[in-house]
């Protein structure tokens, strides 16, 4: 069982360092591919664009394969696809085989998942907060060996050293003692209609858009904001940067410490928030060292945020939870996937500033909403 657990959490660990490697080595792209702040942000909107529509449209698709057998399946596009954007000479080529990844990366984190949830039934939520960290470590370790690879190397040996990984990460996953069916959520057009009818949801749902769509904004323009303040800075300097994303790990193992210290899931939500929101508003600086400290408590607040929100949407419905889940995380991705676009588009007409007081102003619209409802919420915390 403990070998099962590792190999999934490998896995995991692998795929999300695929999703973000990208992410630091962005202004390293744009010069080799001679493309804007604009083409080159689409490298990581694109993967959560898939990512939103996954919990929604996947389950169809793959409802009957075999976890094991499509994750088997899916690694090795994955592994092809990493070695062609390797060899990629062109933005166009590039973005297709991105695109490819992008379709496939829900496919093998929807497996990993199913398979989790399947191999030790006693140890489920354990189970999911171990993929929860995985996700979020393997984040970070994807953006910081992409850094260091590409500043040491070449960015191309990014792709090369994944590609090798994933094909470990395939073996290991061939020696998985699961053989197990899919659980996979196929969801009805009138059962998300009726959710969407519970206001409740709705306000969950949109502050989760709108907090991640800042988040992702922020992380996804930074290495060009860290480029404008020094030229000098490398690719691994600017991987650093993003040190403050394992926060995630330490605020999901301690979120019920967290909620107790601020007496229930609806306080800690509004707090957590009201600090991202301040934290937001001081990102204005030139100093990098600030910054990056200023990074990890902004990651503080946003998984803050998310992990809490989790439990109050999870919390919310004896009934049709995996449905409900599924949609907080399409509601998620979407606001990652745009906030991973949009904002570029306004830091090239605009520069940071601008787009820190478009952010702030996105949390506070956020905040009034909270504070409105408030009522209606803390009946389901």
């Amino acid at each position: 069982m403990k070998t099962n657990l590792l190999i999934i959490v490998y896995s995991i660990i692998v795929v999300l360092s695929v999703m973000y490697a990208t992410q630091p080595i962005q202004p390293l792209l744009a010069r080799e591919f001679d493309i804007s702040v604009i083409e080159a942000s689409q490298f990581t909107a694109i993967v959560l664009l898939f990512m939103a529509i996954s919990p929604i449209i996947y389950g169809y698709f793959l409802e009957k394969m075999c976890p094991k057998k499509m994750l088997i399946n899916a690694s090795i596009i994955l592994l092809v696809t990493n070695i062609c954007l390797g060899l990629s000479r062109s933005f166009e080529s590039f973005m297709i085989f991105r695109t490819l990844e992008a379709l496939v990366v829900p496919a093998v984190l929807t497996s990993l998942m199913s398979i989790l949830a399947s191999i030790d039934k006693e140890n489920i939520k354990f189970n999911m907060s171990v993929y929860v960290a995985a996700t979020v470590f393997g984040g970070l370790v994807g953006r910081i060996f992409s850094g260091f690879i590409a500043t040491n190397f070449s960015y191309t040996y990014v792709f090369y050293s994944l590609s090798f990984a994933i094909f470990i990460s395939i073996l290991l996953i061939r020696k998985l003692d699961f053989d197990g069916e899919a659980n996979i959520l196929k969801p009805k057009f009138e059962d998300i209609k009726n959710i969407l009818k519970d206001k409740r949801f709705l306000l969950i749902y949109f502050l989760m858009f709108c907090v991640f769509f800042v988040f992702a904004g922020v992380l996804n323009v930074l290495p060009f904001r860290a480029k404008e303040i020094s030229e000098n800075f490398s690719e691994f300097q600017i991987s650093l940067l993003y040190l403050g994303y394992g926060m995630g790990i330490l605020v999901s193992l301690n979120s019920k410490k967290i909620t107790n210290f601020f007496k229930g899931d609806l306080n800690t939500i509004i707090v957590s928030t009201i600090f991202f929101t301040i934290i937001c508003f001081t990102l204005f600086t030139e100093d990098i060292i600030y910054l990056f400290i200023l990074l990890f408590l902004l990651c503080v607040g946003m998984f803050t945020t998310h992990t809490v929100s989790t439990q109050l949407a999870n919390s919310m419905k004896s009934s049709q939870k995996s449905l409900t889940s599924g949609m907080y995380l399409s509601f998620y991705y979407l606001g990652g996937a745009m906030g991973s676009f949009f904002p570029s588009i306004i830091y090239k007409s605009y520069g940071w500033d601008i787009m820190i007081w478009i952010f702030g102003a996105i949390l506070i619209v956020v905040l009034y909403v909270l504070m409105i409802s408030k009522k209606r919420l803390s009946k389901a915390s």
